[in-house]
Formats: C-alpha cells, sequence, structure tokens
C-alpha cells in the first residue's frame, strides 16, 4: 500500500511540473525570451522578476499540498494530531512572506510604470522617426509624415534609432503591437496614442494587432523591416517613392478605408496632407 502511495505522489509531482511548465510556456512567448530592443529587454526583466517572486509563494503551496497528502491519507494510522489551535510562528510566515513580496512588487511597479511610459522619449544621438499609424479593417496604414509616403503592412527602419508611433483608428478600438519590441497600445478613433521604440538589432520582425476587431482580425499583420543603418532606409524612401501606386489622396483612402482581410503589402509615393488629423477630427 506504501508503495501506491509513494507512487501516487510522484505522479502528483511530475503532474505539478509538466503543468508549471505548460503554463509558462504558453505565457511567455519565445519573443518575451528573445527581445529584440531596449523596452523589450526592460520587460522581459520585469516579467521574470514577477515570475521569480512569485513562485516563493507558490512553490511552498505546492509542496506542502503534497506532503499534506502524503501525511494525511486515509492508510497512514500514525496520524498527527495537533494539541493546539494556533501557531504564532505559523502565522508569522503565513502572513509576512506574502506582505513583503506585495511590497517589493509595489516598489518595482511604482519604478518600471515611469520607466516604460509608453509616451516617454528614448534617449537617442540618431534622429527620431515619426510614423504615423491608423487602423483599418482589417489592415494597417503606415505614414512617414516628414517622407511623405505610406505604406500598407509594412514599416521600415533602422536600427538603434528612436520611432515615434502615434496611432489611431478609422474604425473600432484596435491595438497596435510589435511583440519583439515593446508595448502595445490600443488605437481609438478620435484619439491619438503615442508609442517609443527602439530596436537594437536589424531584421524581420511581426507586428499584429492584439485586440478582437472583427472576422478579419487574425489577417490583420504587418511587417517589420529593421536594417542596419540610415542610409538602407534612405534608400528604402526612394523605392516608396518610386511607386507605381497614385497618390494616397481622400478618394484612395475611402477605397482602402473598405473592410478587407489578408491585405498584402502597398506603397504610396505621396499622402494627402494633415490626413492622420483629419482622421482624428472626424470623430471628435
Amino acid at each position: 500500500m506504501k508503495n501506491k502511495i509513494k507512487k501516487n505522489i510522484l505522479l502528483i509531482i511530475i503532474f505539478f511540473l509538466i503543468t508549471l511548465i505548460l503554463i509558462f510556456l504558453s505565457s511567455a512567448p519565445i519573443f518575451l525570451i528573445h527581445p529584440k530592443g531596449n523596452i523589450s529587454l526592460l520587460e522581459k526583466k520585469l516579467i521574470l522578476t514577477s515570475i521569480v517572486l512569485m513562485l516563493f509563494i507558490i512553490t511552498p503551496v505546492l509542496f506542502i499540498t503534497i506532503w499534506f497528502f502524503y501525511k494525511y491519507n486515509s492508510t497512514n494510522k500514525n496520524k498527527y494530531k495537533p494539541n493546539w489551535c494556533n501557531s504564532k510562528k505559523i502565522e508569522f510566515f503565513i502572513w509576512i512572506i506574502p506582505i513583503i513580496i506585495i511590497f517589493i512588487l509595489g516598489l518595482i511597479t511604482f519604478k518600471t510604470t515611469y520607466e516604460l511610459d509608453p509616451y516617454k522619449t528614448i534617449n537617442n544621438l540618431n534622429k527620431v522617426i515619426e510614423i504615423e499609424v491608423i487602423s483599418l479593417d482589417w489592415k494597417w496604414l503606415f505614414i512617414y509624415p516628414k517622407e511623405n509616403i505610406a505604406t500598407i503592412n509594412e514599416i521600415y527602419f533602422p536600427k538603434n534609432t528612436h520611432i515615434n508611433f502615434k496611432i489611431t483608428s478609422n474604425s473600432v478600438m484596435n491595438s497596435f503591437f510589435i511583440p519583439k519590441l515593446g508595448s502595445q497600445i490600443y488605437s481609438m478613433a478620435g484619439m491619438e496614442s503615442k508609442l517609443n521604440l527602439i530596436s537594437n538589432e536589424s531584421g524581420n520582425y511581426e507586428g499584429f494587432s492584439s485586440s478582437f476587431s472583427g472576422k478579419g482580425f487574425s489577417g490583420m499583420k504587418f511587417n517589420v523591416i529593421v536594417t542596419k543603418n540610415i542610409d538602407n532606409f534612405n534608400k528604402w524612401i526612394k523605392l516608396v517613392k518610386n511607386s507605381k501606386n497614385s497618390v494616397l489622396t481622400q478618394e484612395r483612402f475611402n477605397i482602402l478605408n473598405k473592410q478587407s482581410e489578408n491585405n498584402s503589402v502597398e506603397y504610396f509615393s505621396k499622402v494627402k496632407k494633415n490626413l492622420f488629423k483629419e482622421i482624428i477630427n472626424f470623430y471628435k
């Protein structure tokens, strides 16, 4: 009988370990383990710190649960029957450890709320690149106001460069997210959200909507191409300016604004002036 109990305890331990591994893998996808920007690096540190602190509470609870199962199971004839109604030592540890951890988490939250403010500018020697983002059904429109170009479902910028995103919506509320670079932020009609990001490495990353916005939501993705230097970025600007697509006029925008799914990348060599501001003012 004892062998059977030990076997059951072992199975329970294995079950808990597998469960913890699955929870970690499902809640911490690969882009959180391998971030590519300053903001995402700070977010990774914050998430891992929070997990470690929570394990100080969860781990003892799991092992005590297993130990209680073994200690007080029905086959154990030598049951421990305490003759006391309370223990100050136990009460002390039950309360003091969570209080300390909550206090530490509070300090971390206070500090990182300021450090990871999406509106906070990033100190960088390179010039700032502004990108205006408009969420449509179900595609992303990106406008480079200084360069006077626009794209559908593609953004391009050099590494180690401060990118200032200005974000709004011409439809329902959505969520702009580039996981490997940092925070997500909502796009809302009639409002301008801001997000400051930077990439430490060149490469191709995926961006998408992390907020359900209708039947075409699953295909609402965009390419993020981070180049090695500003020269490659300037070459890309010239490529877009020489594209065959017409100017992004109000009429052309009205066509883009119609619902469509799984949209391919498009370039626009010129953009109607103040289009981003007009979209915001339309909903005010």
